[in-house]
């Protein structure tokens, strides 16, 4: 009997808790769907004002049934109003309801037009759709290259759907590459090189590039010379290097024919022979290579195989350094300061000593450390000059280190600390720098180094490798 009424009293109390829950729920929805229609209102009077973050919230809204009645043609002229002033979000979910035929008549390229919009400013879910409209030949022609570019531009912001398409699309390189397709036997070599989406393998990466390169793929071969000149994933071989840069080189490549100027210059698995070398540098610097350019530059500079004609320096230095390239504007730089091949300018000459040194090349920090030190071009600043002359001697340079070592010595610009100058003299003196060999020597002396700042010389030649090529607010809809 007891038994029983416990039993009762145990399914009594499991009904009132099941009902007191339904009756909470309600009470729960019943105020977040009050606080949903309250918060619509508020971004509905501010879109009305034309703030475009409300706009795109009110689209929203009226897309998913959010605090209003679901709306796909009101969405779609909110979204619009957003993505008109630059909206990324905006412009993605646009595209979205273009390409469902949401609120709109149904239009592909409408629909890519909004993705390219939100995937420039960096939207990774228009990045992905955008791989997707490419891998399926959605209103543009399939492009699987493509596709792959914005997958993965998607992928490296940790957009999880991209992830999973890169994966695939990487299993369809693979597919079409086994049955022969150059180009996805060239990019996944590239992949493989690079480590891009699988794990780097040097051997791996030969293998498809050699693929490529038999059918006459010309990133193929250029960087498959690379490779052989290097030795990376296969024994060096000068002369393999040399035969697939020259079959790369005679298809055109820019950066082959400079590859292939240098080995003439150097000798590398053929003999020296610099009139080959212009002739190679000279077809790529024609297409605007600027290593090329910039290495034409140091044969006119130093008359290899030539005569020396500063004017034509300047022409192919300035062409390449305009092209923002740091040893061109170096030696630029050093013409204009030395008033060979133009009229003599410090200014001129710290200008485009300036623009290489901030690229991080060691030369050319010396040489404004140098402008710095002896007040040309620029204010005399011994601060300025040291720390100019300390990120060239980070980076080992001897001329910097002994220049360092100077301004220590004879405290320029910073604290005198002579312990501090024997650093950084002993650190040139075993790179065999001879001025830092005389400041150690001459240090016991009581009298001051005749030698003062050193200036560098011109770098002599650029080298080009392969370079073969190869946020926002979260949007709520996805096309994939």
């Amino acid at each position: 009997m007891k038994l029983r009424v416990k039993a009762r009293f145990g399914r009594l109390w499991i009904l009132m808790t099941f009902v007191l829950g339904v009756l909470c729920s309600v009470l729960f929805f019943e105020t977040v769907w009050a606080n949903d229609a309250e918060e619509f209102e508020v971004f509905r009077k501010k879109a009305e004002q034309g703030d475009v973050a409300s706009q795109f919230w009110v689209g929203y809204s009226y897309s998913n049934g959010k605090g209003v009645t679901k709306d796909d043609a009101e969405a779609v002229k909110w979204y619009r109003m957003a993505a008109d002033q630059g909206n990324a979000s905006a412009q993605c979910n646009l595209g979205v309801m273009y390409y469902n035929g949401q609120g709109v008549t149904k239009d592909d390229a409408e629909a890519v037009k909004w993705y390219r919009m939100a995937a420039d400013q960096g939207d990774a879910c228009a990045q992905s759709n955008l791989g997707g409209v490419y891998w399926h030949g959605v209103g543009v022609e399939k492009n699987y290259p493509e596709a792959l570019k914005w997958y993965r531009m998607a992928a490296d912001q940790g957009y999880a759907g991209a992830d999973k398409n890169y994966a695939e699309l990487l299993q369809w390189y693979r597919l079409i590459a086994d049955r022969g397709d150059a180009d996805a036997q060239y990019r996944l070599g590239f992949m493989y090189y690079n480590g891009q989406g699988v794990t780097k393998d040097d051997a791996e990466a030969v293998k498809w590039y050699r693929m490529a390169a038999d059918q006459g793929d010309v990133p193929a071969q250029s960087n498959l010379g690379s490779i052989y000149l290097h030795g990376v994933g296969v024994e060096k071989n000068y002369s393999e290097a040399v035969k697939w840069y020259r079959m790369a080189a005679d298809q055109g490549d820019a950066k082959a024919q400079c590859c292939l100027g240098n080995i003439y210059v150097e000798g590398t698995g053929v003999e020296k022979n610099y009139a080959e070398a212009v002739k190679w540098y000279r077809m790529a610097a024609d297409q605007g290579d600027a290593p090329a350019q910039s290495n034409l530059g140091s044969i006119y500079l130093h008359g290899a195989g030539v005569e020396i004609n500063y004017s034509e320096a300047v022409k192919w230095y300035r062409m390449a350094a305009d092209q923002g390239y740091a040893k061109a504007q170096h030696n630029l730089g050093w013409l204009y300061s030395k008033g060979k091949g133009v009229d003599k300018n410090d200014a001129d000459a710290a200008k485009w000593y300036r623009l290489a040194a901030v690229q991080g090349l060691a030369e050319a920090q010396n040489n404004l450390g140098f402008m710095y030190s002896n007040g040309q071009g620029v204010t005399k600043n011994d601060a300025e000059a040291v720390k100019w002359y300390r990120m060239a001697a980070d980076q080992g340079r001897a001329s910097a280190q002994y220049n360092l070592g100077y301004h220590y010595m004879y405290g320029q610009g910073v604290e005198q600390n002579k312990a501090e100058a024997m650093k950084w003299y002993q650190l040139s003196a075993d790179q065999g720098y001879e001025e830092a060999k005389k400041a150690i020597s001459s240090s016991g002396s009581s009298s001051r180094a005749s030698t003062n700042f050193r200036h560098d010389s011109p770098l002599s030649r650029s080298q080009s490798m392969n370079g073969a090529a190869l946020s926002h607010q979260r949007v709520k809809q996805t096309a994939y």
